[in-house]
């Protein structure tokens, strides 16, 4: 069975820092990825990874300021999240996918989320 779940969403300020991980099931996919939705919008790519290559993605708000990176000994997705910006706020979802890509139809596979708010 398919499985993610997420962890480490929380209630920062603005400038601080926070960190998501992501458990997902063993042979799910090549590729992982988180992805944003905030209040009323559709959920935006945030960063992606292949697990093998360790090639990764990022949305162009968030270059220089997050990394992902994964554990596959013990299947681990994390997202290390710093100087947050209120606008980084939203729902955050981890996914697994069929490639490596920013774009939510890529992706089968989701968990269900975890609330990441960042205030001004």
């Amino acid at each position: 069975e398919a499985r993610l779940e997420e962890s480490g969403g929380g209630s920062v300020q603005a400038g601080g820092s926070l960190r998501l991980s992501c458990k997902y099931s063993r042979y799910i996919s090549r590729y992982l990825a988180w992805f944003r939705q905030a209040p009323g919008e559709v959920k935006l790519g945030v960063a992606a990874i292949s697990i093998y290559a360790g090639t990764t993605l990022y949305t162009d708000s968030v270059k220089g300021r997050f990394t992902i990176s994964v554990d596959d000994s013990d299947y681990i997705l994390t997202l290390e999240m710093s100087s947050l910006r209120p606008e980084d706020t939203g729902i955050y979802f981890c996914a697994a996918g069929s490639r490596l890509s920013l774009g939510a139809p890529d992706f089968d596979f989701w968990g269900q989320g975890t609330q990441v708010t960042v205030s001004a």
